[in-house]
């Protein structure tokens, strides 16, 4: 992999993170539409790191009491009824499913998971069911009526994002809405549970880049820098977004571009399995 390639790949994850368009699945996209190879689930996880420490920085208030309180309730009773204590328990037990299907399916993950008809497919019918959530779910609930169910249930919706075209962010959004949460309380969740399971799952990676095919140390570094920058921005735009305005326009996006690579593959013109199909008989 070159710098430029891992710059524009850095961009797209960071625009893509938080979104629930699916950063995976637009890396995967980026690189098949740019007959580039498939920088691969290793630097996927690894790029990530980047997105989620503009989550530590963006709510890092939040975050420093939740980690405050939650070691307090370790040796203090007090502290075991305090709402910040609470949800640092809530977010172990809502990173418990994807943690057990990411090691249970980690070959498919880097392989089986990465054909773009399944994106495609993923990207239409979890673009179509986040569309569902949003217009039944109640939207009354906020985050201090979190129960432990409730954080399971975010945590399997969280889990399907291990496919990429789900969007992890809008798979745990969808999962909070038809549990009748509020926008801005479904997304913040899904970002605080995102941090332990993606920083678990980069670091996890990180003896992976390097290796064999995987993109160097230094074009992955430039990657997640630059999606550290990027995604603290559209952190910030999409939180404000989301308190006025519907999930419509990303549903619309992700059916359109979902369909747009169906064709694509059925026509010859993108090979499932890696870039441009012309590429693939090339080399």
């Amino acid at each position: 992999m070159g710098w430029f390639e891992a710059l524009v790949l850095g961009l797209v994850q960071g625009l893509t993170e938080f979104l629930p368009i699916s950063s995976s699945a637009h890396l995967r996209l980026t690189a098949a539409f740019a007959g580039w190879q498939d920088p691969g689930a290793a630097f996927t996880a690894v790029t990530q790191i980047g997105t989620e420490l503009a989550v530590l920085l963006y709510f890092s208030r939040k975050i420093g009491r939740i980690l405050r309180s939650w070691f307090l309730s370790l040796i203090r009773a007090e502290y075991r009824r305090d709402p910040d204590a609470r949800m640092g328990w809530l977010i172990i037990v809502g990173s418990i499913p994807v943690g057990v299907l990411g090691l249970l399916f980690e070959d498919q993950i880097e392989s089986v998971f990465r054909d773009l008809r399944l994106t495609a497919f993923t990207l239409i019918a979890f673009g179509l069911l986040l569309l569902a959530a949003d217009r039944i779910g109640r939207k009354e609930r906020t985050l201090d009526q979190l129960t432990v169910p409730h954080g399971l249930g975010y945590g399997i919706a969280q889990a399907f994002a291990l496919i990429p075209g789900v969007s992890r962010s809008g798979g745990t959004i969808t999962g909070g809405l038809l549990l009748g949460y509020k926008r801005a309380d479904a997304a913040e969740y899904a970002f605080l549970l995102a941090v332990p399971a993606v920083l678990a799952s980069g670091f996890y990676k990180l003896t992976d880049i390097g290796d064999g095919d995987a993109p160097g140390v230094g074009p992955t570094v430039l990657a997640t820098v630059v999606s550290f920058g990027v995604g603290y921005a559209v952190i910030a735009w999409l939180m404000a977004y989301i308190r006025k305005n519907s999930f419509l326009p990303f549903v619309i996006y992700r059916v359109v571009l979902g369909l747009a690579v169906l064709l694509l593959v059925l026509f010859d013109v993108l090979d499932p399995s890696a870039g441009p199909a012309t590429v693939e008989a090339g080399g």
